[in-house]
């Protein structure tokens, strides 16, 4: 039975915060990332310094973002603070575009991953993958309808594993005699700076996909326990996690591979693996992956819901959808309606095609909700901020500039597909109007 009148219930812990944002970041680009960043830079220290500088952006932003959570810890996340901070219209089609495309199509590109590599131990043809991935997708869908925390308790197992097998994979590596000093030479690149800028960018830009996930906690912020505290806490100790994370994976596979072995690999941490441990290395590997993958979806299926139901609830989306089950206190009518898009995306294959055409618009709106803090700062100075952003202003204005470049940098890059973004953005407009006339 579902209550328009009931509420979210705060349940969600410190370590339940955490999980969820590691678990969200934590895909499957770590195990193939590491030979992008290769090709493109033929350094081992670079190589490295790539994955934690793209752990300090994205840290940037959890720095700022920390702030608005604190202060504004409703369900929505971002949708939230853009209306708060630019006006109701910008949160609308930001949640609107969330919703239509960039969410649904995440959980329906990694079900693919996802079946794909389960392919690895269960022949499937593609039909069979897209069966499988819509299965994935139902199930998570359905664990996350029972309590939030039948979902925190799903995302926890899955983080803890996932966390387990990555740092597994170094210390194997370091402590094997397949690796060697001499794979990490180079050292230093031997071209100019000036002629590193255009692959570093490429390389950045691969890095940073990775580490996407790190605000994901704030979309479930009403139910967060002392929201104040916790939620700024997570989203940074989760970025910190992740970047050791991946900082070490990513050493452990030159100290093993070399540089030029990594740029020509289809999956690094496979070969590694197989390196290590022989053959059953990459059974390992893609075991590891579905781990990964599920995690992560788990993840968005878990806290995207959030945002049409917080829409909702203010009359800007579906009155049903601001629902909230009775008994499990989940908004269960936002959750289904979430999976049946994600999976009709799943049968289409428009999935990939659709992501493409918004990716520009996730670093867009990240640095709207960085420049959230700055606004707000103004807009409201007596609004009760349990954590203010360290650095400010420097802090979320550096986030801001690479934001806009990366943003910049996508649209030049494939202007066809950001301009197809930009009218799927733009197509929310008369539908905000739509629903404000009706409220």
């Amino acid at each position: 039975m579902a209550d328009e009148k009931a509420d979210l219930r705060r349940e969600l812990s410190l370590l339940d915060c955490t999980m969820v944002n590691v678990g969200t970041m934590i895909g499957s680009a770590i195990f193939i990332v590491p030979a992008t960043v290769a090709l493109y830079v033929h350094s081992s220290i670079l190589s490295v310094l790539i994955w934690v500088a793209g752990g300090l952006v994205s840290l940037l932003g959890a720095l700022s973002v920390g702030e608005l959570s604190a202060a504004m810890p409703q369900a929505g996340g971002q949708y939230v603070y853009l209306q708060k901070a630019y006006g109701e219209a910008w949160g609308f089609l930001y949640g609107w575009t969330a919703f239509v495309v960039i969410n649904t199509a995440s959980i329906a590109a990694i079900a693919v991953g996802f079946a794909t590599y389960l392919s690895y131990f269960v022949p499937l043809d593609a039909t069979g993958i897209k069966v499988m991935a819509i299965v994935s997708t139902v199930v998570l869908t359905v664990i996350n309808c029972f309590g939030v925390k039948a979902g925190a308790w799903t995302q926890n197992v899955l983080t803890f594993l996932k966390i387990a097998a990555l740092a597994l994979l170094p210390l194997l590596a370091f402590t094997s005699s397949e690796g060697s000093i001499g794979n990490l030479l180079p050292f230093f690149p031997d071209q100019s700076i000036a002629s590193l800028l255009g692959p570093i960018s490429l390389a950045m830009v691969a890095v940073l996909w990775a580490y996407d996930g790190w605000i994901e906690i704030t979309y479930v912020a009403g139910e967060v326990k002392d929201p104040g505290r916790n939620l700024p806490l997570s989203i940074i100790f989760s970025t910190i996690l992740v970047i050791v994370l991946y900082s070490a994976v990513s050493l452990a596979c030159v100290y093993v591979l070399s540089i030029p072995a990594m740029s020509g690999s289809q999956l690094v941490a496979s070969d590694v693996a197989i390196r290590i441990i022989g053959p059953i290395g990459a059974a390992c590997v893609v075991f590891s992956i579905l781990i990964s993958t599920l995690g992560s979806n788990n993840g968005i299926v878990f806290t995207s819901a959030r945002i049409p139901y917080a829409m909702a609830r203010e009359g800007l989306f579906l009155r049903s959808l601001g629902s909230v089950n009775e008994k499990f206190r989940t908004p269960v009518k936002s959750l289904l309606i979430q999976g049946i898009l994600a999976c009709l995306l799943t049968l289409s294959g428009t999935y990939d095609q659709l992501y493409t055409y918004v990716v520009f618009a996730s670093w867009l709106f990240y640095a709207m909700s960085s420049g959230a803090v700055i606004v707000l700062r103004k807009k409201l100075p007596d609004m009760a901020r349990p954590y203010r952003t360290w650095g400010y202003p420097v802090v979320p204005a550096l986030f801001i500039l690479f934001a806009a470049v990366i943003t910049v940098y996508t649209i030049m890059e494939d202007p066809g597909s950001a301009g197809i973004g930009a009218g799927i953005i733009l197509a929310g407009i008369p539908v905000y109007f739509f629903w404000k006339k009706k409220t």
